[in-house]
């Protein structure tokens, strides 16, 4: 499984870097083009795809059960 360890994108139009810290924490950039959500629960994301770059870091959960 797959754990979120931080949860941001940069906006390709204005430059800001916006990160969700928790849940339901959403987040637009300045300029409207692109918003995040989720923080460590999930990963949402609005917004075209080529109006942000994806920052986060995910890691694999090594205390999943077997």
């Amino acid at each position: 499984m797959t754990r979120i360890v931080e949860n941001v994108i940069k906006c390709r139009k204005c430059g800001e870097v916006i990160r969700s810290r928790y849940t339901h924490d959403f987040k637009m950039c300045k300029c409207g083009s692109c918003g995040v959500d989720g923080g460590r629960a999930y990963l949402r994301r609005v917004g075209l795809p080529e109006d942000f770059i994806e920052l986060s870091v995910c890691e694999e959960d090594s205390n999943e059960k077997k």
